[in-house]
């Protein structure tokens, strides 16, 4: 379950006092797909980082992972959350020299797991995604739609409960965006709660699942002006 109760949160590097995100409050149980929709500078991308726990809230309440998360929670307990959440952000962040392989199994290899479990989530992931040709390519060689399949496949390898991704769509053409959107889908019906920031209005009409709206750090009713 993902839980915020007016939660506050401000860029710490910022000279104004003008919060990033400003009283957010929603609840997600677990196995929800939702969109967060905001055009640039709404916070959307803010937000992703909170829930990814990257930072952590100025004020309020947030609840990850039936975890209660303020400032003063431990940094064990963050990275022992943070292995059960997946994130894509806008730029793949591939290591180019790298394969396709080398780079999904990755968050396997920071959580210390056995070399042969590794090969064997990897290999599935790698089928699954639809990568064995790629397997073996440096990330540098393949396409903007294989580097992000490639990043969406790193994000999940390690089966995590919670995805977000920010813009996973953004500069793909039609074809290549319904293929990434579409394995965001199964990842949802297999169980995984699944969070898309977009600033697409279309593409959240087109499909019918609830919205986060961000407005300059606040949300708001997708109606509201």
């Amino acid at each position: 379950m993902i839980k915020l109760d007016n939660i506050s949160w401000q860029h710490t590097t910022t000279k104004d006092k003008l919060l990033a995100l400003s009283h957010i409050s929603f609840t997600l149980s677990q196995g929800s797909f939702c969109w967060l929709f905001g055009h640039s500078g709404s916070g959307k991308s803010s937000l992703l980082k909170l829930l990814h726990l990257e930072h952590l809230p100025l004020e309020g309440k947030m609840v990850i992972l039936d975890h209660e998360i303020t400032s003063h929670t431990t940094r064990h307990t963050l990275l022992h959350l943070r292995q059960k959440i997946g994130i894509v952000y806008q730029n793949p962040s591939l290591i180019p020299n790298l394969s396709v392989a080398k780079n999904i199994a990755l968050p396997l290899q920071l959580q210390n797991c056995p070399e042969k479990m590794i090969k064997q989530e990897v290999g599935a992931v790698i089928r699954w995604f639809g990568l064995t040709e790629q397997a073996r390519r440096p990330t540098s060689c393949l396409s903007r739609a294989e580097q992000q399949l490639t990043a969406i496949a790193r994000a999940v390898v390690h089966r995590p409960q919670i995805i977000l991704a920010d813009e996973p769509i953004n500069s793909l053409d039609n074809e290549q965006a319904k293929r990434i959107l579409d394995m965001f889908f199964k990842l949802n019906k297999i169980g995984s709660t699944v969070i898309i920031a977009t600033h697409d209005l279309s593409l959240i009409q087109e499909r019918r699942y609830p919205v986060l709206n961000l407005v300059h750090g606040q949300l708001y009713d997708l109606t509201t002006p």
